[in-house]
């Protein structure tokens, strides 16, 4: 029976990838049914948003998509199509494993971590209020009544909601995950010296689930910290799981430990509904050009497959892709100048699909 995915190809370099990871998927001979829709910067003038309703229904239909970046305009214009699919279908949990690979240009080798990022809350939440509005003036006199220290005036202010609940159900799904796939430890980050309130709920809650999970080892670490530590020595990681924000730029730090985000995948997990996505972005630089690396959209498609109970699949693009890249002759012009330090015998996107198909067998 054919497995439902919606495709989104995205903007930028995302039809690229996506066309490229498509046709590895196809390769293994796993009966997908795409429904191809788009989303983002090109259907704003048709739809007048970014995310149009008859792609949240897809997506709510099938219960699994698949996508490329999506451009979204920084510091002005419309939120992240990214955080207003994981708000819609409540994907709680964003899972990026990071793991070294052939090619790969980094100070270490055998990098193997997971980031476990709690995805629905903190100051991703998307409360904020403008400098001069009504709410932020009301939200100033309100501390002032409560004798608490008050805002500069004409500032911008952002809301940092973190749960119980919240909090509970990612710390439990990272230990889960961490059982689950043989895993040894599972680091807490926070930042709970200084946030007593909201990352000290996230800590509190975070050893109580720990408490329960006797087979797996359990720290806690403050954000900075973390951060030193990976760059120091990250094998003393294994599974890091994180408030929103934190898990944002830790994830991608860790991206950098396996040679960038051209080579992390990543996953939006929820309980009814999961979404994949390459953490990279939409690189509109070389859109159209046939040189985007499309590893992490391939590699994400693995993880939509395991999803999807198709592990003999998943693990054949996982084994392809590496020996592609170890082999290092089909591969883009950022993984070659890695290797060799020349662009020189570089191939394209859709080459290196290529490669990466005759390596399934």
């Amino acid at each position: 029976m054919a497995h439902d995915v919606v495709l989104i190809p995205g903007d930028g370099i995302g039809p690229e990838i996506t066309a490229a990871m498509r046709r590895v998927v196809d390769a293994t001979g796993v009966d997908i049914a795409w429904q191809v829709v788009d989303a983002g910067a090109g259907v704003m003038e048709e739809y007048g948003t970014p995310l149009p309703p008859h792609v949240l229904d897809a997506i709510a239909q099938t219960g699994v998509a698949i996508k490329g970046p999506v451009t979204t305009p920084i510091g002005t214009g419309f939120r992240s199509v990214n955080v207003a699919l994981r708000h819609a279908f409540d994907l709680y949990a964003c899972v990026r494993p990071c793991v070294t690979l052939p090619g790969a240009t980094s100070r270490y080798s055998d990098i193997d971590l997971v980031v476990v990022r709690e995805n629905t809350e903190d100051l991703y939440a998307g409360i904020e209020f403008d400098p001069g509005s009504f709410e932020a003036d009301r939200l100033a006199r309100l501390l002032e009544r409560n004798g608490d220290r008050s805002f500069r005036p004409g500032s911008a202010i952002s809301i940092k909601p973190i749960s119980a609940e919240g909090s509970r159900r990612i710390v439990t799904y990272a230990f889960d995950y961490a059982r689950r796939m043989g895993r040894s430890k599972v680091t807490a980050v926070h930042k709970a010296n200084i946030m007593k309130a909201t990352d000290g709920l996230f800590l509190r809650v975070a050893r109580e689930v720990a408490a329960s999970y006797p087979d797996i080892a359990f720290e806690d670490k403050i954000v900075d910290a973390t951060c030193m530590g990976l760059v120091m020595d990250p094998h003393d990681f294994d599974v890091l799981v994180l408030p929103n924000l934190y898990g944002d730029i830790v994830s991608d730090l860790c991206a950098g430990l396996v040679g960038g985000l051209g080579m992390a995948p990543g996953a939006n997990i929820g309980e009814t509904c999961a979404v994949f996505e390459a953490t990279h972005g939409s690189a509109p630089d070389i859109a159209g050009k046939d040189i985007a690396n499309p590893t992490a959209e391939i590699l994400s498609a693995a993880m939509m497959l395991d999803h999807l109970g198709e592990l003999e699949a998943a693990s054949r693009i996982r084994a392809a892709v590496a020996t592609t890249l170890e082999a290092g002759e089909q591969v883009t012009a950022d993984i070659r100048r890695s290797l060799t330090g020349s662009e020189e015998g570089a191939v394209g996107t859709q080459a290196f699909a290529d490669a990466v198909i005759a390596n399934l067998a």
